[in-house]
């Protein structure tokens, strides 16, 4: 699979441990930045890889921030972007089972490495569910077309 990652410099370093990651969970990286732990400013990245997932060039983004917080702001204005800011893994499992995610937001600075490998691992190997949280996530979709997600009735 094609995950497109990205950071900026308080996150660079989980950057690099999620790449290696992927890797060796046989995943294609696309790098949006940061390059290295110079400042830089979080929607630039954020943007970049929300927009490789909404245009195909990658099925799913994973990006770090400090918090998370604003990597998930961002990515989430993106049409077709559902980001979560998971710090654990019932959260990771959750954001893909019921909300179907595509990008995977995390802490530069709150995570452990060994439960950032977890958080990945079970993002990236949970399924959407479909059924009853279908009817959900297409009423995200009609927001972001302007519509009324309480008009959206059935599946």
């Amino acid at each position: 699979m094609k995950i497109a990652v990205g950071s900026d410099h308080r996150g660079f370093k989980v950057k690099q441990q999620v790449k290696a990651i992927l890797n060796q969970l046989g995943h294609e990286c696309i790098d949006v930045g940061a390059t290295d732990s110079n400042p830089v400013d979080y929607p630039d990245t954020a943007y970049a890889a929300a927009m490789a997932v909404a245009s195909k060039k990658a099925e799913k983004a994973i990006l770090a921030c400090a918090t998370g917080l604003g990597m998930s702001i961002t990515a989430n204005k993106v049409k077709g972007i559902r980001a979560a800011l998971c710090h654990d893994e019932l959260n990771a499992q959750i954001s893909r089972d019921h909300n179907d995610a595509n990008v995977l937001c995390i802490s530069g600075d709150q995570i452990s490495e060994t439960l950032l490998r977890k958080i990945v691992e079970v993002w990236l190997k949970t399924e959407f569910s479909g059924g009853r949280h279908q009817r959900r996530v297409k009423k995200i979709a009609a927001i972001e077309e302007g519509k009324d997600p309480r008009e959206i009735r059935n599946g």
